[in-house]
């Protein structure tokens, strides 16, 4: 994809332009309360949000951004390279200050894809796969994470997904399961079951290793993807929840509208969350 410096110098300052839409004046009513810490919360990005740029490009935007945390999708880090293409690529990420903390999302549907993707991970350095087994690999996927050290964060996609639509329904698989297996909650999708994702991440934040975070326009199966801050979920509730259980991971920001062109709304929506930190 061409990207001009001079587009993408003029794209990289939309986020200002968060800070004046109607959706984050209207949230911002949750102002500070007695629950508000000064607990500091690390902001990333999912690399699905750019799926439609290089890793040149990627490496360029997040730097230009000051996003310093990334999970990489395939796409960036491809499951087809060995282990010395795996290696350049993570330490031409490290080499411009990213922290690659990890990899997905992963699906795994058979023992062969649990062997693959583990081996995928520990290739490329990634200390934690964002996932999603199915439910009788769940044994075999215990047992890589206590031969690799990997950790994994099991994702959950809403209600067309059968095999983890909810929080609730990750929690219940693993919560007698290695220390090291836990939930990457999806605000998005979470919303999308009609659920508040503020209080599922109450519910099961003893097991809560990494968050997407993205906005929804309707708390609806079909509720479309739109730029942080112009849709329904309470963002700023969210991030004032993740401050108070002191959340330690990473906030993913994964804009998914518009993929090719996806600079424009996630400069407004990095805007938009740094905004809300400020406010909170």
């Amino acid at each position: 994809m061409a990207l001009s410096r001079k587009n993408f110098i003029k794209t990289s300052g939309l986020g200002a332009l968060a800070l004046g839409t109607a959706s984050f004046t209207a949230n911002s009513n949750s102002k500070k309360t007695a629950n508000t810490t000064n607990h500091q919360l690390n902001i990333g990005l999912a690399s699905y949000t750019l799926r439609k740029y290089s890793l040149d490009e990627l490496i360029d935007i997040t730097e230009r951004l000051g996003l310093k945390d990334v999970a990489f999708k395939s796409f960036h880090l491809p499951y087809e390279a060995d282990k010395k293409e795996l290696t350049y690529i993570r330490e031409k990420v490290t080499a411009r200050g990213l922290n690659l903390y990890g990899g997905g999302v992963i699906y795994m549907k058979s023992p062969d894809d649990v062997e693959t993707y583990f081996n995928y991970a520990d290739n490329a350095g990634l200390p934690m796969i964002i996932g999603a087994p199915e439910h009788d690999l769940l044994p075999l996927v215990e047992q890589k994470v206590k031969e690799t050290g990997i950790k994994l964060a099991i994702h959950n996609h809403g209600p067309e997904d059968v095999v983890f639509p909810s929080p609730k329904s990750v929690y219940e698989k693993i919560k007698g399961l290695d220390s090291r297996i836990g939930l990457c909650i999806d605000v998005g999708h979470t919303f999308r079951l009609g659920l508040d994702p503020a209080e599922e991440l109450i519910k099961y934040q003893d097991k809560l290793f990494d968050v997407h975070i993205k906005d929804i326009d309707a708390p609806i199966e079909k509720g479309q993807k739109t730029i942080l801050g112009h849709g329904k979920i309470n963002l700023p509730a969210i991030l004032s929840t993740l401050k108070k259980i002191n959340y330690s991971g990473i906030v993913a920001i994964e804009y998914e509208k518009d993929a090719n062109h996806a600079i424009y709304g996630l400069s407004e929506s990095v805007g938009y969350i740094r905004g809300v930190l400020k406010m909170i």
